[in-house]
């Protein structure tokens, strides 16, 4: 591989991850459980404060969840800022931010502001997301240190 083709297949893979992670709050504000977990590895794993889901079929029950369902109903967006990505081949980690707002007597307010570690995976079907770890950011030590996990 030349030094271009190097280059440009950087850019590509940090242009198809930054995709990927910008679609999950479409994605999970719209109920689309099946595309929400189509984004890890079978095996995946997602690792919220509240909860850690192992594999799709966790993710998948998350997003129908009543609980979510509800804040759907109610109205919210899941903002996932721009990410830091560092490609290693066929790995990559991402960092960045994410906020989740939510309709509050019809004014929209920040429920969470959570730190996002992803660890992700090229597969035969493209990045897919192998980790996510999420941790409110809320004072303690471990959430701004994923941020610098990179």
């Amino acid at each position: 591989m030349t030094d271009f083709e190097a280059r440009l297949r950087k850019l590509e893979d940090e242009a198809a991850i930054a995709r990927l992670i910008a679609s999950y709050g479409p994605l999970v504000d719209a109920g689309s459980a099946e595309a929400v977990a189509a984004l890890w590895e079978t095996d995946g794993v997602y690792d919220v404060d509240e909860l850690v889901m192992n594999g799709r079929d966790e993710i998948v029950a998350m997003v129908q969840s009543p609980n979510h369902q509800g804040w759907i109903a109610g109205g919210c967006a899941h903002f996932v800022g721009p990410p830091v990505v560092t490609v290693t081949g066929d790995d990559a980690v991402a960092v960045c931010h994410s906020l989740m707002i939510v309709n509050q007597d019809g004014q929209f307010v920040v429920r969470r502001a959570t730190a996002n570690h992803w660890q992700l995976h090229r597969g035969e079907d493209g990045w897919q997301v192998a980790v996510r770890t999420n941790r409110v950011l809320d004072g303690r030590p471990e959430s701004p240190a994923l941020l610098s996990d990179r």
